[in-house]
């Protein structure tokens, strides 16, 4: 198979980050029903994030080591890690046993953290594709 898994997995830990994120601070405002969702969201991101990362270090190890892309993609890998850390440090927080309680101000930030890290992560897998065009078919002859 030549089209990348990668790109096609990150979708799911993207949705559900970005869900988690969203439900934790609506939790401020809407309580108990908000912080539930968010800790089920976030589990299944977690979830979802590995295969993801486990995709992109297959991709990783199709490239030379002196491709030109391997700062920036150092610098995604960091973001990624840094976003899983920030969610599964959030996730233990928020975890009595194996009951979810309501978030903390620490929970919730370290959420928060996590989807800017998320974000930069993003812009940086956008860079590869759209700068470095990696994962992208060789353009046609002109």
């Amino acid at each position: 198979m030549r089209h990348p898994l990668h790109p096609a997995l990150v979708h799911f830990p993207i949705a559900c980050w970005s869900l988690a994120t969203a439900a934790d601070l609506a939790s401020l405002l809407m309580g108990e029903p908000a912080w539930r969702f968010a800790g089920i969201v976030l589990l299944a991101g977690i979830g979802f994030s590995i295969p993801a990362m486990l995709a992109g270090l297959l991709e990783l190890a199709r490239l030379d080591g002196d491709n030109p892309a391997i700062r920036d993609i150092n610098r995604h890998m960091l973001m990624v890690m840094a976003a899983l850390c920030c969610y599964v440090a959030s996730l233990f927080l928020r975890l009595h046993g194996t009951h979810f309680v309501a978030p903390g101000l620490l929970a919730i930030g370290l959420s928060v953290l996590g989807f800017l890290c998320l974000g930069v992560a993003g812009w940086l897998g956008g860079k590869l594709v759209y700068g470095h065009r990696l994962g992208v078919s060789p353009l046609p002859p002109a």
